[in-house]
């Protein structure tokens, strides 16, 4: 299986999911370490790094990095792993929030 198999940067190797366009998004780790993303992508990084902040690229679609925090804030870190989600690191932050 190759790295990414074709896909955005941000798109994780154990993620199955196509990418959602092009890219889009940079999301940085609190560390600035960080890959350049489509939206879906840069959402589902987003949801699954602590303290992850994203940037839109300036010639990108408008509204791209909004769109994107609001979608991981709906996002399990890491959601392509199945099993059962129960403490607060495996939820959402809309999840979270709920509780």
């Amino acid at each position: 299986m190759s790295v990414n198999r074709g896909r955005c940067p941000a798109a994780h190797p154990d993620d199955p999911t196509p990418c959602g366009g092009p890219l889009a998004v940079r999301v940085l780790d609190a560390a600035d370490a960080g890959a350049d993303g489509c939206e879906h992508h840069g959402a589902r990084m987003l949801a699954s790094l602590d303290r992850a902040r994203v940037h839109p690229f300036p010639d990108g679609p408008p509204g791209a990095a909004i769109r994107v925090f609001q979608a991981a804030d709906g996002i399990r870190p890491f959601c392509w792993l199945n099993g059962p989600r129960t403490e607060p690191s495996q939820l959402s932050h809309a999840e979270n929030r709920a509780r």
